[in-house]
């Protein structure tokens, strides 16, 4: 398979070093495949594609820019497949790509320390669904929106994965750490069932947006949930890595 798919990247212009590159990350994810499954498939199969991407998030711990790369190497081989009839079907997608946040500078006031105070005092209130609700928040860059909409379908904690529908019914994969991971499974184990949606009220129906705010106002003078989305976009490598 590497060399007709190495011979195919220089038809299509790819310098050498290049062409050399795509196919080591090629022949990693079908090494990989050989690992997990006792064989290497001929052709992109999506569900490979999708505990791929978990593999290299969640246990090579690669970061988004290295993700992307191999993913665009993957796409490479998904477009020359389907060009030389070996396959009919996209494995790989545009929104198994993840998003890069750049770091720069936020006129936002709000700084790493006092995000973790924030989170300290909901802590210290004893509402793991508060706590988990700003942890979530401090750590992944969601919008209020898309936090009172979670539903429980859409997180997986054991691939520390959550699938967020945002503006125009778009989604993404939001990848979070343990931190998060944590937070949420706290609070799973004392939220009350009957709902479909993550994170409920007091009579289990869907949180209401303005009880967002009513966390945020009621123990922080600073903090609101732009501010904070503002803060992650400046800190995310603080954060995250």
């Amino acid at each position: 398979m590497l060399k007709p798919f190495s011979k195919y990247l220089r038809t299509q212009g790819k310098a050498a070093n290049t062409a050399a590159a795509y196919c080591r990350d090629v022949s990693l994810y079908l090494k990989w495949c050989q690992a997990a499954f006792g064989e290497r498939p001929a052709r992109l199969y999506r569900a490979n594609v999708l505990e791929y991407i978990s593999f290299m998030r969640n246990v090579k711990g690669y970061d988004p820019r290295t993700v992307n790369r191999h993913l665009s190497s993957l796409r490479c081989l998904n477009d020359w497949l389907v060009k030389t009839g070996q396959q009919a079907e996209a494995a790989v997608l545009p929104n198994d790509f993840m998003k890069i946040q750049l770091q720069y500078a936020s006129p936002c006031t709000v700084t790493k320390k006092d995000v973790e105070m924030f989170r300290q005092r909901l802590l210290e209130s004893g509402s793991k669904r508060d706590y988990a609700i700003v942890t979530l928040y401090a750590y992944s860059g969601i919008r209020r929106s898309e936090c009172v909409n979670l539903k429980l379908d859409q997180v997986d904690l054991m691939a520390k994965e959550i699938r967020v529908i945002g503006k125009g019914g778009k989604q993404r994969p939001v990848y979070i750490n343990d931190k998060v991971a944590h937070a949420l499974l706290e609070y799973l184990k004392e939220r009350k069932p009957g709902s479909a949606y993550f994170f409920v009220s007091r009579q289990s129906g869907k949180l209401a947006p303005s009880r967002i705010n009513q966390i945020f106002n009621k123990y922080s003078d600073i903090i609101t949930p732009k501010t904070l989305r503002h803060t992650y976009s400046s800190l995310i490598f603080i954060l995250l890595f």
